[in-house]
């Protein structure tokens, strides 16, 4: 097993005002060449929107990109027709594909809205642009790995163009898990939301992350009050 240890405190960061972000990966005017991606997983961004702001109408084309809410409501309009609200426990994907513009922004006027976007490069380019969005249960999440994202539109979760399988997990014992990738080619980076987990003899706290390749099965060792985002990806497109 090859492991990539990225502590929480060496990302990339912009602080505008309205936007604080944190970049595990090269991103605007972050760059890093030993961490411009991990496989096909192009963009893992942290990010606080203060109340009433957000991003403006803008594009992108032949992109997976998702959005997982952690706190608040994000409102989401696109040039495909959607008006929606993305609220915590939701998931959002977008196949921007031959181009879609989009504006995002934090419909509360009072508080401030978090939650991650994700670009994963697609094995297909040139797609017609979709979007879709599911409310995940807690129920599904709770001590245990839940499928949130697959390459199938039949599967559980959303789905994207691209061989990538992500899993969600809320902890609230102490746990001992093993999870088998679906594609052994594939890479796993494992990203901690909250509290703290062993996998070999790599602890990881609030906000790590870690990639593992070379392995067919990885071991947790998780603490209480842990939520853990596991996202499979092929390593190469």
């Amino acid at each position: 097993m090859k492991a990539t240890l990225h502590k929480a405190e060496t990302r990339g960061h912009a602080n505008h005002g309205w936007l604080n972000s944190y970049h595990s990966f090269s991103f605007a005017n972050y760059y890093d060449p030993e961490r411009e991606n991990f496989g096909v997983l192009r963009v893992l961004n942290d990010d606080e929107v203060s109340a009433g702001m957000g991003f403006g109408m803008h594009g992108h084309s032949n992109m997976e990109i998702i959005s997982i809410s952690l706190e608040g409501d994000l409102a989401h309009q696109d040039s495909m027709g959607n008006k929606a609200v993305i609220k915590s426990g939701d998931i959002q994907v977008m196949s921007a594909g031959t181009g879609v513009q989009h504006s995002e922004k934090n419909k509360n006027a009072e508080s401030k809205v978090k939650f991650l976007q994700i670009w994963v490069i697609p094995n297909k380019v040139n797609v017609e642009p979709r979007y879709d969005q599911i409310t995940l249960k807690a129920a599904d999440m709770h001590n245990r790995f839940h499928q949130i994202l697959s390459p199938n539109a039949d599967d559980a979760g959303v789905w994207i163009h691209q061989n990538a399988w992500f899993h969600l997990g809320d902890f609230d014992t102490d746990r001992a898990l093993t999870h088998r990738l679906k594609d052994m080619s594939n890479g796993l980076y494992v990203f901690v939301l909250e509290g703290k987990c062993t996998i070999g003899d790599i602890t990881l706290g609030r906000r790590d992350g870690l990639g593992i390749e070379h392995t067919e099965n990885v071991d947790f060792e998780i603490q209480p009050q842990t939520r853990l985002l596991l996202m499979e990806v092929p390593m190469s497109n």
